[in-house]
Order: C-alpha cells, then sequence, then structure tokens
C-alpha cells in the first residue's frame, strides 16, 4: 500500500484552492490528475518585480514595480478606446492603461489620492510613461502580497497563471518532510539538499540561472526520478531471476544446416550475439535478452538459430510480430531455411478461422509442429503448445510487458528473446529495457548497397515528379510517404489523400494509398499489390515504417522530411536499398527550417548507422521525442532529461544494483525509505513484487 505519508501529494488537484470542476479539469490536462504531479510541473521562466525605479527613471520594455499616487480616472468615451488612470510620483506621471473593463470596478480598487504599488512591464509612449494592464495593484500597506520573484508555468489556454502559482503555493505547503533514501556519501559528494527543500527551490527560482537542469535543486530531483526508475527496473529484473530456469541445450545439427543453406556468412556481431543468447539458454534461469539491430542487420537468421536450439533440445519456439504482414513475412522468410534443416513451421494471425486454424491447433499441441509465427493471436486461450521453451518477440516497444509474460505463460520457463529494429541510444535503452540483457548488430550483413540521401527543398517538386517518372519507367518501384501527427490528423489525411490524386495524374492507375484510417484488409491489399508489382508507387502514411520487404523498391521520398524524428526516417530510409539495385532516399523539406531541423536532415545525410542516429536525435530532441514515447513503452520523465542527465542515469544504475545486492527487500531504514520513492514516482508495480516476491 502507499505510505500514509504520501497521502496528502495523491489527493485530486481539485482539492487545491482556485481550482474547481472547471479550471480543476484544465490543469489536470496540464500536469496531471493529482497534487503531486502539480509538483513536478516545474517553472520554464521567472519575471523578476524587485526593481523599484522612480517614474523618470524606468526604462522602456522592462517590468517594473512604482509606488505611485492616483490622481484621475478617464473612462473611454468609445468603447473601442482605453480607459486611463493618471498616476504620479515626485518625478514624473504614469498612465495605467486598460482595454475592455468596467470603469466602476477600477474606481473603486483605486481610489483618487490614493498610494498605491504597482506592477508590470512600463512603455514609453511619447513622453509619457505607461503599463498597459498592470500584473499587481496594491495599497501601499499590503507591499508584501506582490511576489517579488514571480515563477512563470508552461501553461494551457484558459486557465490563469495566478490561480495555478497560488494552487502550486498550496501543494508546496502541504509536502511532507520524508525520509532521506539517497546515500549520505553521495549526497555531500554532490552537494545536493534534502528532497523537501530541493522541491520548494525549483518552485521557488530567484533569477534566470537557478531555472537550469543543473542547478543543485534540478539535479537532486532528476536524479530521485532516474534512480527510482533503476530501483524499480533492478527489483523487476531481481523477480525475474528468482524464477526457475532451465537449460536448453541443442546438439547443432539443424543449426548447420540452416548456416549451410544461408548465401552468406554470419557476420560477427551475429556470431557475438548468438554465444551470448546460447548461454542464457543453457543457463538454469531464465533468459530475458533484447537484441538490438538497426533495419537489415540480419535479426531474424539470428532469432531462426536461437529457435532452431530449442528444437534440437526437443522443445518449441515461437514468434510474435506486431502485425499480420510483418507476421506473414517473417514466415515466408523462414519457411526455405526451416525445410532444408527439415524443421516444421506454421503461421497462426486472427485471420486464421475454422478448420484450418484447428489444424495448425492441433499439431502445435501434439509436438509434431516445431515452430509458430503469429500475431497477438498466440495469446489466446486455445492456443497450446506441448512444450515451449523460448518466445522471440519482434519490435517490443509495441508491446506492452504485460503481452510478454503472457506469451512466456505458455510454458515452463520460457525464454524471452526480445527484438527491435529501432536503434535506441544506450541512455534509453537503460531506462526502458533496464530490467534485459542487451545484444547489438551493428553490421549490415554482405550485399547491402548504402542508400544515397539527398535533401530537396519542397518548391522543387515537379523535378522530384519527373525524376521519378523516369525511374517507374525504368521499371522501379517507389515509396511516397506523407507525415501524420496526432494533433493535425484531419488536415494530415486530407493532405495525403491530395498526394495521392495529385501523383496519380502522372502515374495513371499504377498507384496505391495507404494510412492507418483504412481497414486493415484493404490496406493489407494495397501493400500486396504494391510487393507483387502491381503497383509502381504506394503513397502511405508510416504506416510502412516496421518491417515491409519490398527488395524491388528502390526509391523512398519523404515529403517535409522536418516533421518526423530522426529514428522514424531512419526506420522508413531502410525500407528500400533490399534488392541488387542502387537505392535513393528524397528528404523533401520546407525552406523555412529551423536550425534543429536542419541539423536534423544534415545527420540523415551524413551517416546511415542507425545508433549514431540515435544519439544524435535524443541530443536534438530529447528522449521523449525520441521514440515517441506515447506508443513506445518508454518511460516518461517529468524531472529528469536524458540529454542532460546521462551521466546522473549511469550512478543511478549503478546505485540500484548496489541496493538490490546489498538490501533486495529494502529492510534497512534506507530500504524503508526507498520505498517511499519507488511510491513516490508510481513505480508501484515494483513495490509490489517485493511484497509477492
Amino acid at each position: 500500500m502507499r505510505p500514509a505519508i504520501l497521502f496528502p501529494l495523491y489527493k485530486p488537484v481539485t482539492a487545491l484552492p482556485g481550482l474547481g470542476p472547471r479550471l480543476g479539469k484544465l490543469a489536470e490536462k496540464l500536469a496531471g490528475p493529482c497534487v503531486v504531479d502539480l509538483l513536478w510541473h516545474l517553472p520554464s521562466g521567472v519575471i523578476d518585480r524587485r526593481f523599484s525605479p522612480k517614474i523618470a527613471e524606468a526604462p522602456d520594455g522592462r517590468v517594473a514595480t512604482l509606488t505611485v499616487r492616483i490622481d484621475s480616472h478617464a473612462p473611454p468615451v468609445n468603447p473601442r478606446h482605453p480607459y486611463k488612470v493618471r498616476c504620479t510620483d515626485a518625478t514624473g506621471v504614469l498612465e495605467l492603461v486598460y482595454f475592455h473593463v468596467k470603469g466602476d470596478y477600477l474606481a473603486k480598487q483605486m481610489p483618487v489620492g490614493k498610494t498605491m504599488v504597482v506592477s508590470g512591464k512600463v512603455e514609453w509612449f511619447h513622453d509619457t510613461l505607461r503599463m498597459p494592464h498592470p500584473d499587481a495593484v496594491v495599497a501601499v500597506e499590503d507591499r508584501d502580497e506582490i511576489e517579488t520573484v514571480e515563477p512563470v508555468y508552461p501553461m494551457t489556454a484558459g486557465l490563469p497563471a495566478k490561480t495555478l502559482r497560488k494552487a502550486v503555493r498550496k501543494a508546496l505547503d502541504d509536502v511532507p518532510e520524508l525520509a532521506e533514501w539517497q546515500d549520505p556519501a553521495w549526497l555531500a559528494r554532490k552537494d545536493w539538499p534534502t528532497w523537501h527543500e530541493s522541491i520548494r527551490r525549483a518552485h521557488t527560482p530567484q533569477d534566470e540561472a537557478e531555472l537550469s537542469a543543473l542547478s543543485p535543486w534540478r539535479s537532486r530531483l532528476a536524479f530521485d526520478e532516474l534512480l527510482s526508475n533503476q530501483l524499480a527496473l533492478a527489483l523487476v529484473r531481481l523477480n525475474q531471476r528468482k524464477l526457475a530456469g532451465r537449460s536448453i541445450v541443442g546438439h547443432g545439427g539443424l543449426r548447420r544446416k540452416v548456416l549451410d543453406a544461408l548465401p552468406f556468412a554470419l557476420t560477427s556481431s551475429q556470431a557475438a550475439s548468438l554465444e551470448e543468447i546460447y548461454a542464457d539458454m543453457a543457463a538454469d534461469r531464465r533468459m530475458l535478452r533484447l537484441l538490438q539491430g538497426d533495419v537489415g542487420s540480419g535479426k531474424t537468421v539470428v532469432a531462426l538459430l536461437a529457435m532452431l536450439n530449442a528444437v534440437e533440445a526437443g522443445c518449441q519456439a515461437a514468434l510474435m510480430a506486431p502485425t499480420e504482414i510483418l507476421a506473414r513475412q517473417h514466415a515466408e522468410s523462414l519457411a526455405p531455411l526451416c525445410k532444408a534443416a527439415g524443421v516444421n513451421i506454421a503461421l497462426l494471425t486472427g485471420r486464421d478461422k475454422g478448420r484450418a486454424r484447428q489444424a495448425v491447433l492441433d499439431r502445435l499441441a501434439s509436438g509434431e509442429l516445431h515452430l509458430l509465427v503469429g500475431t497477438h493471436a498466440l495469446f489466446q486461450e486455445d492456443v497450446t503448445f506441448k512444450d515451449l521453451a523460448l518466445a522471440v518477440i519482434d519490435e517490443q516497444h509495441r508491446f506492452g510487458v504485460h503481452q510478454r509474460l503472457q506469451l512466456s505463460a505458455k510454458g515452463r520457463a520460457v525464454d524471452v528473446l526480445v527484438m527491435t529494429a529501432t536503434p535506441i541510444p544506450r541512455t534509453l535503452t537503460l531506462t526502458a529495457y533496464g530490467d534485459m540483457d542487451v545484444s547489438r548488430l551493428t553490421e549490415k550483413p554482405p550485399g547491402r548497397k548504402p542508400i544515397r540521401t539527398v535533401t530537396i527543398a519542397l518548391d522543387r517538386l515537379e523535378e522530384v515528379v519527373t525524376g521519378i517518372h523516369r525511374k517507374v519507367q525504368e521499371g522501379e518501384r517507389v515509396y511516397w510517404v506523407c507525415p501524420l501527427v496526432e494533433e493535425s490528423e484531419q488536415i494530415d489525411l486530407a493532405a495525403v489523400t491530395e498526394r495521392h490524386a495529385f501523383l496519380k495524374a502522372t502515374f495513371g492507375e499504377r498507384i496505391g494509398l495507404v494510412h492507418g484510417k483504412m481497414r486493415g484488409p484493404d490496406k493489407d491489399a494495397v501493400m500486396a499489390a504494391f510487393a507483387e508489382g502491381r503497383l509502381d508507387v504506394l503513397v502511405a502514411t508510416t504506416v510502412i515504417e516496421v518491417g515491409v520487404n519490398v527488395p524491388e523498391a528502390t526509391v523512398m521520398v519523404i515529403e517535409q522530411a522536418e516533421r518526423f524524428g530522426l529514428a522514424q526516417l531512419h526506420q522508413l530510409r531502410g525500407r528500400v536499398g533490399r534488392g541488387d539495385k542502387p537505392s535513393s532516399c528524397l528528404l523533401l523539406y520546407d525552406p523555412q527550417l529551423t536550425e534543429t531541423a536542419r541539423a536534423r536532415l544534415k545527420t540523415m545525410r551524413d551517416t546511415e548507422d542507425g545508433f549514431v542516429i540515435a544519439e544524435e536525435d535524443l541530443r536534438l530532441r530529447g528522449a521523449g521525442e525520441v521514440l515517441g514515447t506515447r506508443q513506445s513503452g518508454l518511460p516518461e520523465f517529468r524531472l529528469a532529461d536524458l540529454a542532460v542527465h546521462g551521466e546522473l542515469l549511469a550512478a543511478a544504475r549503478d546505485d540500484a544494483s548496489l541496493i538490490v545486492n546489498r538490501d533486495p527487500d529494502l529492510a534497512t531504514p534506507r530500504g524503508q525509505a526507498l520505498r517511499t520513492l519507488l511510491y513516490l514516482f508510481e513505480r508501484d508495480a515494483a513495490a509490489k513484487t517485493l511484497r509477492s516476491g
């Protein structure tokens, strides 16, 4: 259970002053549903109101706090004109200017003859100093009510900044003093304040420098969040390790047949990865390994050899892919190799029904079927293996951890190998897959040709179409990808449909269109027509990003390339260059490019190494964007920025493994404080494994 000391932080935001049902909804949309979410919503700027000059000395365009006497009110004759309040001090005149206000309210707030303190941005208009819509107006005796240094928060429309600041202040008042969970020697070395002090200081910056992610309090909070992430992963991993495994060692005969049938030798990183996998399978604990490899680095062959190791030991293996197209493709590419080895393989997807499906299930249950390739359909209750020993999961970030567990529950002490073609920077690998061992495929198989990448401004579209028309006449096939972003989905869908119509005028009927809003079977039919050569050009949104294999496709056009992440551009580019002809990738961009966008496109031109690209993407765009966190299953960090706090992540990982080695049940006083940390950052699942473990 969540410790009682944290209860005040998990009250709904509507429990805070000023956040009723309407504004509470906006605060929830901005930061999250609980009080603690507002604490994690840190300021992005400051307004300094400490500058208090005389009227004559106030510089143009600066925020100033002035003490003035109210001389007169001048309500507008025409409602389109402003309401003006004339104020003075010993050195000059200040006009407070208001648009669209009711005069009687202002007359009551600022009676003539009264001395007031006003704060806001001032500007000289001819010879008069003006302050349009002051931020604060108080009687001189209430001067302390004005915040001298005011934090500025990222906002959402309709929520007043003042209301949000007031709610955050109240949330800070309710922050409990928590027992210290950090190692004392580490804290002293870093010279960091307590958690309580850090959260308070992060919300009350005194100047721009204190907003830095590297300030002591922000660094401390980032480390707390990273430690909670790494400790949670270490506990889950420890729990996995405790589960009894079984030793799987094959005789090598089937694998030898496949290696003989391959048209090329394994690369050195394929061989090294296989050694690691075989060692894991032979050990008496369960394997949980991530196989990272760029598009076309030969992951499928590694997966097949690992599966054959299980078959040689008298067991079965399964390969699960996120989409039907990908599952079908895996089955087709593995079938000839399995035939060479004399191994039975079958495909099972949601589309298989009736007798054909039952026949596959019967062969699987009897053990006659050695390898099964499929989609989510593998999870269904009536899918029973005789003895499943290895589950291979392709494109892990499309599946949740629970689905990984569901598949491994289909057998006894199942080893799990997870594959991804999305090159992930090392720091992200730690945060997302810290519970796994990692193998990386760093070379391309022999025979893969480099892909020529060029950047072209969108205003040269006609030239591009002419060039592509020439390629099509030479018998080549072309992908044309348009962006699709959730926020502007309707506009983007209209744009991709329009582009399809525009290109149809040039290419006639041999052009297809696929996008995410189409029904699965319709999408598959268009993709199949393109793969079989019945279409020359495929206009698509990023649905083709993962795994479509058309060796005849030699040109990839990506429109508005600046709107894609580098990892995504790299994935898309990997769809061509799979045959024996030279291939090219054309990145069409909007001529009005930002510097960051220009740098990203340059990286794409300069390198084809997915890992270099992924590191650069992290540096330029931050972790949340790199894999499109929302759909990738990567943790979202609120306080840590991996592009800045990479070193802290490594330290958090070391600390977490030390903690788990010394105090696996978190029973010591520091261990108890660390339990609170896990609940504070909602890593409840890891805290629960302590109880169930």
